[in-house]
């Protein structure tokens, strides 16, 4: 499970840097709190954190969840494919909002695969016990 953890210890870190990022960008852009809006740049920084606050709250309880049942290396695995998908997604949004596709395929497809690695971990627990 040590790598799991390690996965939920860099995916905590990731949003906090995404989160610095945010209030780099209000300031530098003159965006004054408690303003979502204001500048474009800005909005793109701020839509980046909170879609990732949003995936986040999918990602990890379903990775432990699926490290419970299955492999927790393997797991952890798919962990990394989604921190990489976010910082894709990050670094496509900010530069241009069209260009995000990839960034987020490869973030939401590794929680998809979580989730599902989850309900039949949790299935098969239930039907074998």
């Amino acid at each position: 499970m040590v790598w799991v953890d390690l996965v939920t210890a860099l995916a905590v870190l990731q949003f906090f840097w995404f989160a610095y990022l945010v209030g780099k960008a209000r300031v530098r852009l003159g965006v004054a709190a408690p303003a979502t809006t204001g500048h474009d740049e800005f909005e793109r920084y701020f839509r980046v954190q909170q879609n990732t606050l949003e995936t986040l709250i999918m990602f990890l309880p379903t990775l432990w969840v699926a490290a419970h049942y299955w492999s927790a290396a393997w797991m952890a695995l798919i962990g990394v494919v989604y921190l990489i998908g976010r910082v894709m997604y990050l670094f496509g949004y900010v530069r241009n909002p069209h260009s995000r596709s990839w960034g987020y395929g490869l973030s939401i497809a590794p929680v998809g695969v979580l989730i599902l690695f989850a309900l039949v971990g949790i299935a098969r627990a239930i039907f074998n016990s």
